[in-house]
Protein backbone atom coordinates (compact mmCIF):
# COMPACT_ATOMS: atom_id res chain seq x y z
CA UNK A 1 0.00 0.00 0.00
CA UNK A 2 2.58 2.66 0.96
CA UNK A 3 4.70 1.49 -2.30
CA UNK A 4 1.26 2.15 -4.68
CA UNK A 5 0.49 5.63 -2.85
CA UNK A 6 3.82 7.39 -2.88
CA UNK A 7 5.13 6.07 -6.19
CA UNK A 8 2.31 7.66 -7.92
CA UNK A 9 3.45 10.96 -6.20
CA UNK A 10 6.90 10.79 -6.61
CA UNK A 11 6.75 9.43 -10.16
CA UNK A 12 4.16 12.57 -11.46
CA UNK A 13 6.27 15.33 -9.43
CA UNK A 14 9.50 14.69 -9.50
CA UNK A 15 11.01 11.98 -12.19
CA UNK A 16 10.13 10.87 -15.69
CA UNK A 17 8.00 7.65 -15.85
CA UNK A 18 11.26 6.07 -17.37
CA UNK A 19 13.50 7.09 -14.67
CA UNK A 20 11.02 5.94 -11.85
CA UNK A 21 10.62 2.40 -14.05
CA UNK A 22 14.56 2.05 -13.89
CA UNK A 23 14.80 2.93 -10.29
CA UNK A 24 12.10 0.27 -9.16
CA UNK A 25 13.90 -2.10 -11.12
CA UNK A 26 16.91 -1.49 -9.04
CA UNK A 27 14.74 -2.43 -6.17
CA UNK A 28 13.62 -5.49 -7.39
CA UNK A 29 17.02 -6.66 -8.03
CA UNK A 30 18.41 -5.53 -4.80
CA UNK A 31 15.09 -7.68 -3.71
CA UNK A 32 16.13 -10.64 -5.99
CA UNK A 33 19.65 -10.78 -4.35
CA UNK A 34 18.44 -10.42 -0.58
CA UNK A 35 16.32 -13.48 -1.61
CA UNK A 36 18.93 -15.67 -3.34
CA UNK A 37 21.49 -15.45 -0.49
CA UNK A 38 19.08 -15.99 2.30
CA UNK A 39 19.76 -19.28 2.89
CA UNK A 40 23.63 -19.54 2.35
CA UNK A 41 23.58 -16.51 4.98
CA UNK A 42 20.77 -18.47 6.98
CA UNK A 43 19.48 -15.24 7.84
CA UNK A 44 15.48 -15.12 7.69
CA UNK A 45 15.75 -11.44 8.30
CA UNK A 46 16.98 -11.23 4.33
CA UNK A 47 13.76 -12.95 3.17
CA UNK A 48 11.73 -10.33 5.36
CA UNK A 49 14.07 -7.49 3.25
CA UNK A 50 13.80 -8.74 0.39
CA UNK A 51 10.05 -9.15 0.90
CA UNK A 52 9.53 -5.66 2.12
CA UNK A 53 11.63 -4.41 -1.33
CA UNK A 54 9.27 -6.45 -3.61
CA UNK A 55 6.40 -4.63 -2.50
CA UNK A 56 7.42 -1.35 -2.52
CA UNK A 57 9.07 -1.76 -6.46
CA UNK A 58 5.54 -3.80 -7.24
CA UNK A 59 3.44 -0.52 -5.39
CA UNK A 60 6.05 1.98 -7.77
CA UNK A 61 5.24 -0.32 -10.77
CA UNK A 62 1.57 -0.77 -10.81
CA UNK A 63 1.81 3.09 -10.53
CA UNK A 64 4.26 3.89 -13.48
CA UNK A 65 4.10 1.38 -15.93
CA UNK A 66 0.02 2.50 -16.69
CA UNK A 67 1.22 5.96 -17.17
CA UNK A 68 4.58 5.11 -18.89
CA UNK A 69 2.89 3.05 -20.92
CA UNK A 70 -0.52 4.83 -21.76
CA UNK A 71 1.62 7.93 -22.71
CA UNK A 72 3.62 6.71 -24.97
CA UNK A 73 0.97 4.63 -26.92
CA UNK A 74 -1.05 6.29 -29.67
CA UNK A 75 -4.83 7.40 -28.55
CA UNK A 76 -6.19 4.97 -30.42
CA UNK A 77 -4.33 2.26 -28.67
CA UNK A 78 -4.16 3.59 -25.34
CA UNK A 79 -7.33 1.46 -23.65
CA UNK A 80 -5.27 -1.85 -24.88
CA UNK A 81 -2.01 -1.28 -23.96
CA UNK A 82 -3.72 0.10 -20.29
CA UNK A 83 -4.98 -3.22 -20.24
CA UNK A 84 -1.62 -4.95 -20.08
CA UNK A 85 -1.35 -4.38 -16.49
CA UNK A 86 -3.73 -6.52 -15.42
CA UNK A 87 -2.77 -9.37 -17.89
CA UNK A 88 1.14 -9.39 -17.24
CA UNK A 89 -0.11 -9.56 -13.36
CA UNK A 90 -2.11 -12.53 -14.00
CA UNK A 91 0.27 -14.10 -16.12
CA UNK A 92 3.39 -13.18 -13.29
CA UNK A 93 1.21 -14.93 -10.76
CA UNK A 94 0.97 -17.87 -13.42
CA UNK A 95 4.30 -18.13 -13.99
CA UNK A 96 5.17 -18.28 -10.22
CA UNK A 97 2.78 -21.06 -9.78
CA UNK A 98 4.57 -23.04 -12.69
CA UNK A 99 8.29 -22.83 -11.72
CA UNK A 100 6.96 -23.00 -8.27
CA UNK A 101 6.45 -27.24 -9.09
CA UNK A 102 8.52 -29.37 -6.98
CA UNK A 103 9.89 -30.31 -10.39
CA UNK A 104 11.21 -27.25 -11.56
CA UNK A 105 12.51 -24.49 -8.50
CA UNK A 106 10.27 -25.90 -5.74
CA UNK A 107 12.25 -28.33 -3.96
CA UNK A 108 14.07 -27.54 -0.55
CA UNK A 109 17.63 -26.94 -2.55
CA UNK A 110 16.32 -24.43 -5.20
CA UNK A 111 13.49 -22.48 -2.93
CA UNK A 112 16.12 -18.95 -3.24
CA UNK A 113 16.45 -18.66 -6.76
CA UNK A 114 12.28 -18.92 -6.80
CA UNK A 115 11.89 -16.56 -4.55
CA UNK A 116 14.69 -14.60 -6.32
CA UNK A 117 13.09 -14.79 -10.06
CA UNK A 118 11.11 -11.85 -10.06
CA UNK A 119 14.63 -10.42 -10.16
CA UNK A 120 14.59 -11.62 -14.06
CA UNK A 121 12.04 -9.35 -15.65
CA UNK A 122 13.68 -6.34 -13.76
CA UNK A 123 16.98 -6.72 -15.11
CA UNK A 124 15.22 -7.56 -18.37
CA UNK A 125 13.46 -3.95 -18.13
CA UNK A 126 16.79 -2.49 -16.75
CA UNK A 127 18.64 -3.17 -19.70
CA UNK A 128 15.98 -2.22 -22.28
CA UNK A 129 14.30 0.65 -20.98
CA UNK A 130 17.56 3.30 -21.96
CA UNK A 131 16.49 2.43 -25.70
CA UNK A 132 13.45 3.94 -25.13
CA UNK A 133 12.50 7.90 -25.11
CA UNK A 134 10.62 9.65 -22.18
CA UNK A 135 6.81 9.65 -22.52
CA UNK A 136 6.29 12.83 -25.16
CA UNK A 137 3.54 14.03 -22.47
CA UNK A 138 6.23 14.46 -19.98
CA UNK A 139 8.26 15.86 -22.32
CA UNK A 140 6.29 18.61 -23.24
CA UNK A 141 4.18 19.01 -19.91
CA UNK A 142 6.92 19.30 -17.29
CA UNK A 143 9.78 19.81 -19.08
CA UNK A 144 8.12 22.15 -21.62
CA UNK A 145 10.47 21.10 -24.24
CA UNK A 146 8.85 20.71 -27.48
CA UNK A 147 11.29 19.57 -29.58
CA UNK A 148 12.33 16.59 -28.07
CA UNK A 149 8.15 15.82 -27.59
CA UNK A 150 8.04 15.83 -31.33
CA UNK A 151 11.32 13.40 -31.50
CA UNK A 152 10.02 11.10 -28.66
CA UNK A 153 6.48 11.04 -30.80
CA UNK A 154 8.43 10.50 -34.06
CA UNK A 155 10.33 7.53 -32.42
CA UNK A 156 7.48 6.11 -30.68
CA UNK A 157 5.02 6.41 -33.82
CA UNK A 158 6.95 6.84 -36.59
CA UNK A 159 7.30 9.69 -39.26
CA UNK A 160 4.30 11.70 -39.87
CA UNK A 161 2.17 14.22 -39.06
CA UNK A 162 1.57 14.12 -35.69
CA UNK A 163 0.46 17.42 -34.67
CA UNK A 164 -2.99 16.68 -33.67
CA UNK A 165 -1.63 14.80 -30.63
CA UNK A 166 0.27 17.34 -29.89
CA UNK A 167 -2.35 19.91 -29.62
CA UNK A 168 -4.24 17.24 -26.86
CA UNK A 169 -1.35 17.24 -25.23
CA UNK A 170 -0.96 21.02 -25.40
CA UNK A 171 -4.83 21.59 -24.17
CA UNK A 172 -3.94 18.97 -21.30
CA UNK A 173 -0.97 21.10 -19.98
CA UNK A 174 -3.45 24.26 -20.24
CA UNK A 175 -5.97 22.43 -18.03
CA UNK A 176 -2.91 21.56 -15.46
CA UNK A 177 -1.78 25.08 -15.26
CA UNK A 178 -5.35 26.22 -14.04
CA UNK A 179 -5.95 23.91 -11.92
CA UNK A 180 -4.11 23.46 -8.24
CA UNK A 181 -1.83 20.68 -7.79
CA UNK A 182 -2.43 19.61 -4.06
CA UNK A 183 -0.08 18.19 -1.59
CA UNK A 184 -0.27 14.56 -0.09
CA UNK A 185 -1.47 16.54 3.60
CA UNK A 186 -4.22 18.64 1.49
CA UNK A 187 -5.26 16.20 -0.39
CA UNK A 188 -6.11 14.33 2.77
CA UNK A 189 -7.59 17.36 4.31
CA UNK A 190 -9.83 17.88 0.76
CA UNK A 191 -13.49 17.91 1.65
CA UNK A 192 -14.52 17.16 -2.14
CA UNK A 193 -11.83 13.89 -2.78
CA UNK A 194 -12.33 12.34 0.89
CA UNK A 195 -14.77 10.31 -0.46
CA UNK A 196 -12.40 9.17 -3.36
CA UNK A 197 -9.66 8.92 -1.04
CA UNK A 198 -11.93 6.58 1.39
CA UNK A 199 -12.59 4.02 -1.88
CA UNK A 200 -9.52 4.04 -2.96
CA UNK A 201 -7.94 2.93 -0.01
CA UNK A 202 -10.42 0.41 1.19
CA UNK A 203 -10.16 -1.12 -2.14
CA UNK A 204 -6.70 -1.82 -1.93
CA UNK A 205 -6.54 -2.66 1.95
CA UNK A 206 -9.31 -5.27 0.59
CA UNK A 207 -7.52 -5.97 -1.97
CA UNK A 208 -4.80 -7.40 0.00
CA UNK A 209 -6.83 -9.30 2.93
CA UNK A 210 -9.19 -10.87 0.32
CA UNK A 211 -7.14 -14.16 -0.03
CA UNK A 212 -6.35 -13.48 -3.87
CA UNK A 213 -2.86 -13.89 -3.08
CA UNK A 214 -3.01 -17.17 -1.30
CA UNK A 215 -5.27 -18.52 -4.26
Amino acid sequence: LMGFFWGGFVCLFFFSRKKCQMCTNLIMLVAALFMAFSKSAKSFEMILVGRFLYGIGTGFSLNIHPQYVGEISPKKLRGFTNSTVAVFLTLGKLTGQVIGLREILGSEAMWPWLLASSGLSALVQLVTLPFFPDSPSYLLIQKGNEEACRKAIRKLWGEGDHQAEINDIMKEKAAMTTTKTLRVLELMKEPSLRWQLYILMTVMTTLQLCGINAV
